[in-house]
């Protein structure tokens, strides 16, 4: 009997006016996986992940606009804030008739995915979704860079990284020193440079930057999302983060009574460093909550 691989296929799909580019590699039986990335990385975070879960789920990975080869023409004026992000979000599953599937976020996928679930919190239910987050999700909690000052600090820090040597710069610093040190993400960071360092890609990041407090605003709803609705949740988390600290991954136990919560011994973008760990923990979790198939 021959065995037959699922392909992993490039697509883009035009949605409000921007040309979203995704990954998808599809498995006939199992649920959909939407993985959302996070700043300042792509869908390409992904890479290692994608052929690792795709023997059982069908794996969706978009470029959010503003990232990757994502098309945001001119002519949209687009407003890059998290809630325009979130909203295309919600069209783009709706575009792909995804009534059922498994929500993967990481840093500034956490607040533009947790969107999409308190937007049909009634629906979530009823189709069964399945939230497996593996990063820093956007909650109220010790740690959290912008959680205490309601954003207040954002104008400085925006003011630094726009005071960066170069575009191509600010991206290798923000993953050296976020990843583990014994294990370099040189892929990772050399693609992300490229992204970050197009022509007016630094202003869209900032807008994305300063726009942080609007999620902060957000977080009693995630929270009320969380409590009232009990999803299963697998968070990984990388227990050297600077950004997002362990107290982050613990707080979710606050909210939903059987959270599962694990700590890597790595930083920030633990799929650089620990994407095995990771796909077997995804697998486990997601085989356990019903996600095998539809």
């Amino acid at each position: 009997m021959s065995l037959v691989m699922p392909v992993t296929s490039i697509r883009r799909l035009d949605v409000d006016g921007v040309r979203l580019f995704y990954g998808r590699r599809a498995h006939l039986t199992g649920r959909s996986c939407l993985l959302l990335h996070g700043f300042p990385a792509s869908s390409f975070m992904f890479r290692e992940l994608i052929p690792r879960l795709a023997d059982r789920y069908r794996v969706i990975a978009p470029d959010l606009p503003g990232f990757g080869f994502t098309e945001v023409p001119a002519a949209r004026n687009y407003a890059y804030s998290f809630e325009r992000v979130g909203a295309d979000d919600r069209a783009f599953t709706e575009a792909l008739d995804l009534a059922r599937y498994a929500l993967y976020v990481f840093d500034y996928g956490a607040p533009t995915g947790l969107r999409l679930a308190i937007a049909h919190p009634n629906a979530s239910r009823q189709s069964s979704r399945r939230t497996a987050m593996r990063t820093k999700p956007a909650l109220a909690m010790p740690g959290h860079p912008f959680s205490d000052t309601g954003g207040s600090r954002l104008p400085g820090i925006a003011k630094r990284s726009a005071g960066s040597s170069t575009r191509r710069g600010f991206a290798c610093n923000t993953y050296t020193e976020c990843a583990t040190p014994r294990r370099s993400p040189r892929r990772g960071t050399c693609s992300t440079a490229a992204m970050i360092a197009r022509p007016g890609n630094m202003d869209i990041q900032l807008d994305l930057l300063l726009d942080y407090a609007s999620n902060v605003r957000l977080y009693p709803a995630f929270q009320m999302y969380f409590r009232g609705m009990q999803p299963p949740l697998l968070a990984i988390w990388g227990k050297h983060d600077p950004f997002f600290i362990p107290a982050g991954a613990e707080a979710f136990r606050n909210d939903i009574r059987k959270a599962q919560v694990e700590f890597l011994d790595t930083g920030h973008f633990a799929t650089e460093t620990h994407v095995v760990e990771i796909a077997a923990a995804m697998r486990e979790f997601l085989d356990a909550n019903g996600a095998r198939s539809e």
